[in-house]
């Protein structure tokens, strides 16, 4: 297991327009799971009302212009990090399609601002823009501090100010926090620029130990949610599959070959512990190890659901979280796959050839309620909405597969891909507003995003070939 050091948390101050009030607040920010804190006076100071949520006219999405930000230090870093900021802020301001994004090389021809009491908001409104996201970075000992902001381009006033704090090597992490903290304010919704993508990856090109026939190793990455910055988890030149986040986003349940069988290993990532939830099961008279694979962490963490071969075929089962308690939930001849959780922690969707050819079915935790959803020829690996009511899965429509996604409430079915190569292993974000999902379409099997309605698809991956992304929290 690869232990990684935890980026230092950023300590924000807020400045936020509340109301008639603007108002100072300090918290800790753990971009990665750490959890440093710090305390800080808070003070609140009046100023004339102002209208926080900026619009356009007539209905249409407001405008948005995102300069470079202003770098106060002239060392290469913090003028690297001031680009970096702005450009990734861009990206993730238009990843969640809320606003227009004015395309940043149409700037040039605007002035420079050089301090926030200089904007040139003439010029900003004759480009279009309704609102201007700017701010500033300024080198602090061995960090930064980034002071961001949103103006009314047409009243020229601050309707979102905060003051950011934390390591030079941070830029991205400011752009995703300051992008998600828009995102709430001015629509409402909780955006992913700080969600994280874990995936199974053939990329390092190495070979399976202790096998004779060549293999290629995977192994268990995570990245941002937009493919950057990835980093390896797993480092055992095995077979390492399936990942899935807890629900604390701190740790990944994934399936390992790590000892020439599938179990599953449970990697808290930010803490470099490894657990075995499923160790204790002892080998069957002939000496032969169950396998199990495919475990999912229940939404409430107690939980564990899973598939072995423990009694014979491939069954469903639930455990506790430290492997005790063990339950089986599907008892029959046909081989039962894949399962997972609805964010209640109540209902299992799980892969079943029990009728046939591979289908969705239903299944309430205890093992009652037992239902099929779908008729496709051929469909697998479903995956919930985050408020449960749609599962997305792969389903056959010609020589590859498709991502599909079906009303529970209605029944009905939209198809979101379309014959681009084979499309499978489909996962919502958090918010519900897109799904990752592995593809052919450029030749290597990758990992794409696409929003719920179909459109927006975006490659997340281009090296080597990687497969079954999972999203956190």
């Amino acid at each position: 297991m690869a232990r990684h050091t935890c980026l230092l948390a950023l300590l924000v101050s807020a400045v936020i327009a509340s109301g008639t009030a603007v108002g100072t607040q300090t918290g800790a920010l753990p971009p990665t799971g750490s959890a440093q804190t710090s305390a800080a006076s808070v003070q609140t100071q009046t100023q004339s009302e102002i209208s926080l949520i900026i619009s356009a006219d007539a209905g249409a999405p407001p405008r948005y212009a995102v300069p470079d930000f202003l770098a106060l230090s002239p060392d290469a870093e913090t003028v690297a990090a001031a680009k970096a900021i702005s450009q990734v802020l861009w990206d993730d301001l238009q990843f969640e399609r809320e606003f227009y994004m004015i395309p940043r090389d149409t700037y040039r021809t605007i002035p420079a601002a050089t301090s926030a009491d200089d904007i040139p908001f003439d010029r900003w409104r004759e480009l279009g823009a309704d609102a201007l996201a700017i701010g500033t970075v300024q080198k602090t000992g061995d960090g930064l501090r980034v002071d961001a902001r949103l103006y009314n381009v047409r009243s020229r006033q601050s309707v979102f100010g905060k003051e950011y704090t934390g390591g030079v090597g941070n830029a991205r992490l400011y752009a995703h926090t300051i992008s998600d903290e828009l995102h709430q304010q001015q629509r409402g919704f909780r955006g992913v620029a700080r969600t994280k993508l874990a995936f199974s990856s053939d990329r390092d090109g190495e070979r399976v130990v202790g096998t004779v026939e060549k293999r290629d190793v995977k192994e268990i990455y995570i990245a941002d949610y937009d493919g950057a910055n990835p980093r390896r988890i797993t480092v055992n030149r095995g077979l390492n599959i399936f990942p899935v986040w807890t629900p604390d986003s701190r740790g990944i349940l994934y399936t390992s070959y790590r000892r020439g069988y599938p179990d599953l290993f449970l990697s808290l990532i930010y803490q470099g512990v490894l657990q075995e939830p499923t160790l204790s099961h002892q080998s069957d008279a002939q000496g032969n190890r169950p396998q199990n694979t495919l475990g999912m962490v229940s939404p409430d963490g107690t939980r564990i659901v899973f598939s072995s071969s423990r009694e014979g075929n491939s069954e469903i089962y639930v455990m506790s979280r430290d492997g005790s308690n063990v339950f089986r939930l599907t008892n029959n001849r046909a081989a039962d796959i894949t399962p997972t959780w609805n964010p209640q922690s109540t209902r299992i969707a799980f892969t079943s050839d029990r009728t046939g050819a591979p289908q969705i079915w239903l299944i309430d935790a205890d093992g009652t309620n037992l239902q099929k959803l779908t008729s496709e020829p051929y469909a697998d690996r479903a995956t919930w909405s985050p408020l449960g009511t749609e599962i997305a899965y792969a389903a056959r429509t010609g020589p590859g597969n498709d991502i599909k996604v079906m009303d529970l409430a209605a029944r009905q079915v939209r198809q979101l891909t379309f014959g681009e190569g084979t499309n499978e292993s489909p996962v919502f974000a958090p918010n519900g507003r897109h799904l990752a999902f592995q593809s052919s379409r450029a030749g290597k099997m990758q990992i794409f995003t696409i929003a719920r309605d179909g459109k927006d698809v975006r490659p997340l991956t281009r090296v080597g070939n990687n497969f079954t992304p999972n999203w956190s929290q």
